[in-house]
């Protein structure tokens, strides 16, 4: 009989992560009643100790803020998608100790997109400039053939996205956070704001909109979110994107493939009705 497997999701704050819920309801599908997933609430000092308690045991670890970047160090290889943007999402810990990082952000944005029927896009605009965003500009250098439009609140964050498109070999124009109610009109807007930050953006949602990707969840929808489908435009939403990443987590962890995507989503909608 195979040994109990565990996994976790890590990060600080962690207590509002979906993730057990999201894990858990693919592990009753799969049968896999021995493997557990719990959160942790760990931060970048403490990262290095965690690491140091972990036994056999665990199969995999899930990262979110601040963990992407500082778990790096700590691993044995990263690939060439989490290499490409400096974050790792998934850790997959192997019985004889070896750590492998991967970023299942980058393809579960493009799965979420292309569930919803957005396979390739002329342009796009990505509204904000913080670690989502680099993510989004990677996704999108597999789906967009053309310019995409980042609009940022400050010139640092503006460099760092020239250095990203740099890096990613994509053409980006950077334009200023006043003119963010153009962006609207692109055929796929990418949001990655915190909460609240678009909602002044919502008024200006033209009579006809093209697709959204709002990459938060709770609250949801957002204000611009629930303007842009009253409209009758397309929205992709963060559930959307973290299903599909954990769907990706899930088959590297365990090893077994497809992980059920329709009983992880059910899972995580019932969740935050609950909440």
């Amino acid at each position: 009989m195979a040994a109990p497997r565990r996994a976790a999701v890590l990060g600080s704050p962690i207590a509002h992560s979906l993730s057990p819920v999201l894990h858990r309801a693919a592990y009753a599908e799969l049968g896999l009643g021995d493997w557990t997933y719990d959160r942790f609430e760990v931060d970048e000092n403490a990262l290095p100790g965690f690491f140091e308690t972990l036994g056999p045991e665990w199969a995999g670890l899930s990262l979110t803020m601040p963990l992407k970047r500082a778990v790096i160090p700590l691993l044995d290889e990263i690939s060439e998608t989490a290499a490409s943007v400096d974050a790792v999402n998934t850790v997959v810990l192997t019985q004889d100790g070896r750590r492998t990082g991967d970023n299942t952000d980058i393809p579960g944005m493009v799965a979420a997109l292309r569930e919803h029927g957005i396979e390739e896009v002329d342009t796009a605009a990505i509204l904000g400039a913080g670690a989502t965003a680099s993510s989004a500009l990677a996704a999108l250098s597999r789906i967009c053939t053309g310019e995409i439009v980042v609009y940022v609140r400050s010139e640092a964050r503006a460099a760092e996205m020239r250095e990203w498109a740099e890096r990613l070999d994509v053409t980006v124009r950077i334009a200023d956070w006043a003119d963010a109610e153009q962006a609207l009109r692109a055929p796929l807007v990418v949001a990655t704001t915190p909460t609240g930050v678009t909602d002044a953006l919502a008024q200006a949602v033209p009579e006809r909109p093209a697709a959204l990707f709002d990459v938060l969840y709770d609250p949801w929808p957002t204000v611009l979110a629930a303007r842009w489908s009253a409209y009758g435009g397309a929205v992709v939403s963060g559930l959307d994107l973290l299903v599909h990443q954990a769907v990706l987590q899930v088959e590297q962890m365990t090893g077994r493939s497809p992980a059920p995507l329709d009983a992880m989503r059910k899972a995580g909608e019932r969740a935050l009705a609950d909440r």
